[in-house]
Order: structure tokens, then C-alpha cells, then sequence
């Protein structure tokens, strides 16, 4: 009689700490950083600095597409033992045929495992945004003053 009581109330007491095995995955709104800016130049002049801009950075472009879209990301770090990374998404959209927009996400991902889910890269609250701030001003100064005019001023 006790080793029932005793196992119905240790069960009792275990129920609200299982959620269940399969959850969805967290909501991720809000958690990257977004800047963005209108750039004096055409749509291509724009593409081919935002090119060169995340090459000189060091970034590791992942996808670079001729609809404006760019994925890079930064060095691998860790922190804990846990690897983590930044992930930079530039998207150049054009306003008009001298002018053209771009729009940088800034976001934290770290690596790991999720109940019942393949180890992947999961998104973390970004915190941190001079990175994609100085980004932003790279691209906006590298169409203004290509490298072939600088060096031509010298």
C-alpha cells in the first residue's frame, strides 16, 4: 500500500515538469537587428560594393546573389564550449535608376541540439551593432568613392 501511494505521488509531483517530448521551435521575432539606408548610386554599383565590402571584412559569403541578396558570416567563436557565430544578411533592393536601398539583419546563432531535431545553427537575441553599423558605412562610402578613384586621387 505505501509503495503505491508513494509511486502515485512521485508521479503526481513529476507531471507538471514534462512538457512532452516534441515542442515547436521557439519564436525567433525580434531577436535580429535590422538597419537600413538609401544609398546614392545604381542598383549594380551598389551590388559589386556590398560584394567587396563583406570580402575586405573577412566574412565568410555564404550566398551572394545578382537579386541583391548576401548571407556571411563572421568567424567562428565559442563561448562555454559552445560555438557560436553572426550572421549577416544584406539585401540591395533598387528605388530608383540612381538610387538604391540596403537593409542589413544582424543575428546571433549558436550551435546545438533541440529534443528530436538534428544539430543545427538556432538564433539568439543580437545585442551587439556597430558591426553591421560599420557594414552599412562601408558600403555606403564604397559607392561613393569607388577603389579606381581613390587610388586615381593619390
Amino acid at each position: 500500500m505505501f509503495f503505491r501511494l508513494s509511486s502515485l505521488g512521485l508521479c503526481l509531483f513529476a507531471m507538471p515538469f514534462c512538457g512532452g517530448c516534441a515542442t515547436s521551435a521557439p519564436d525567433a521575432t525580434g531577436f535580429a537587428l535590422v538597419e537600413s539606408a538609401v544609398v546614392d548610386g545604381a542598383y549594380v554599383d551598389v551590388w559589386q560594393a556590398s560584394k567587396k565590402v563583406l570580402r575586405d571584412e573577412e566574412l565568410i559569403v555564404f550566398t551572394r546573389d545578382k537579386r541583391g541578396l548576401f548571407v556571411a558570416y563572421d568567424d567562428l567563436g565559442r563561448h562555454r564550449l559552445v560555438p557560436r557565430r553572426r550572421q549577416f544578411s544584406v539585401v540591395v533592393e533598387e528605388v530608383s535608376a540612381t538610387s538604391s536601398k540596403v537593409t542589413i539583419e544582424t543575428l546571433d546563432q549558436e550551435y546545438g541540439v533541440r529534443l528530436l531535431k538534428y544539430p543545427d545553427w538556432h538564433d539568439r537575441k543580437t545585442t551587439e551593432t556597430e558591426r553591421g553599423s560599420a557594414i552599412l558605412e562601408a558600403i555606403k562610402a564604397g559607392v561613393t568613392n569607388p577603389a579606381g578613384e581613390a587610388e586615381a586621387s593619390e
